[in-house]
């Protein structure tokens, strides 16, 4: 637990774990948008979901989120926070960045420093890559032949594979016990695909092509077909958890790393930053709040059919919509990050530790106010079979 959480989260962590037990859903999923750098907050709502004995039946992930998926389903529940800790201060590992930050008057204060500080921190990921993660590629991309796999990417990412398998127990997660799933784009097909434990047997690659965004790491083959990083068609995996079957009663945390509302930007810089917001956020309100409006017709029409005599139950028509008809609820709860002033636009690939430290309380604090809410984890009673909770949107601090 973050050393500087406050006594009345501790209590209310701890009557959570006392009073709310399995909540009343047949699956709970954890939905892990991609982000890079900011992927630390998502394991901070983890965290704070472990200790309240909330651990879900389904993880699914695109990027940053497909490889904390794979550390949470990959290992024993009381085991996964030490080992997305261990991934999350390995891949922030700056022997120059953390001894500054080590004595307490070189740490950097005030909206100047820390803009500073955040920029020095990603040019030293442009330049010397992340610990554990990727690293520039020798000789550059330029002085390969074209057609070579080298001669398509700016970093290699071989580092991360030797991670995953240190860190992440496939045969674990192929057992099946967490359903995982990640998504990836076919470079070929222009494809959406997802791997997903129903149908693959998940290796370190699966994980590695959903994060492998051009033209900074390169494809990754997987039998015969290339893939790159899954945010470039859709950066969260809600509508595969909603869509793929079997239909059942579930709750879902949607966990994002982009907000997609802002403000208009002043500058060239800004004008960055809010566009990788809009390009990235892939719209997850609005989304939601589509799949509601869908989730109601599918509640209205089982009640419909329900009351249609026997014949016209039995018509061709009628079987036909049944397949669209059920009484299935889902509730989504949606924690977003809300970035500091100071990150700017280089925020997905600035891995310093001081800012994946306060990725991940910002992630603890913000699912703890979340669960402080007990009506969070009901199960939907409305007609619609649907609720929906956000901690931006509904005030809930």
């Amino acid at each position: 637990m973050p050393d500087d959480v406050h006594l009345d989260d501790r209590q209310i962590s701890s009557t959570h774990r006392r009073l709310n037990g399995r909540p009343p859903f047949e699956c709970v999923a954890l939905l892990l948008q991609g982000g890079g750098a900011l992927g630390s907050y998502q394991a901070g709502v983890y965290e704070a979901l472990a200790e309240a004995n909330l651990h879900p039946d389904w993880v699914a992930g695109i990027s940053i989120g497909a490889i904390n998926s794979a550390l949470i389903a990959g290992n024993a529940p009381d085991d996964r926070v030490v080992k997305l800790r261990a991934f999350w201060e390995e891949i922030t590992t700056n022997p120059l960045l953390d001894w500054a930050v080590g004595f307490e008057a070189l740490t950097p204060r005030g909206y100047s420093a820390r803009k500073l500080f955040n920029q020095l921190s990603a040019g030293s990921a442009l330049v010397n890559g992340a610990a554990g993660f990727f690293q520039l590629r020798q000789p550059s991309a330029w002085m390969h032949p074209d057609g070579a796999l080298e001669a398509t990417s700016l970093y290699e990412a071989k580092l991360l594979k030797s991670t995953l398998e240190r860190l992440v127990d496939f045969d674990r997660i192929n057992a099946g016990d967490t359903r995982f799933s990640v998504g990836a784009v076919n470079v070929r097909s222009g494809n959406f695909a997802y791997f997903d434990t129903t149908t693959h047997t998940i290796r370190p690659e699966h994980v590695m092509a959903s994060g492998s965004l051009p033209p900074s790491f390169p494809a990754v083959e997987i039998e015969g077909e290339y893939y790159w990083d899954g945010g470039l068609i859709s950066n969260t995996p809600l509508q595969w958890v909603v869509d793929s079957g079997p239909r059942q009663d579930t709750l879902a945390f949607q966990v994002d790393l982009w907000s997609a509302t802002g403000e208009l930007p002043g500058n060239l810089a800004e004008v960055a930053m809010r566009h990788k917001e809009i390009q990235y956020s892939s719209r997850t309100r609005a989304m939601t709040d589509q799949f509601g409006q869908v989730q109601g017709l599918r509640s209205a029409l089982a009640r419909l059919l329900e009351q249609l005599p026997q014949d016209l139950r039995e018509s061709e028509d009628a079987t036909l919509l049944s397949t669209a008809a059920d009484h299935k609820v889902y509730s989504i709860v949606q924690l977003i990050y809300r970035s500091q002033e100071y990150e700017g636009h280089s925020k997905d690939y600035e891995f310093s530790r001081l800012s994946m430290e306060e990725h991940w309380r910002a992630g603890y604090h913000d699912a703890l106010r979340t669960l402080r809410h007990p009506e969070v984890l009901n199960r939907p009673t409305n007609p619609r079979g649907f609720l929906a909770f956000d901690l931006a949107r509904d005030g809930r601090e």
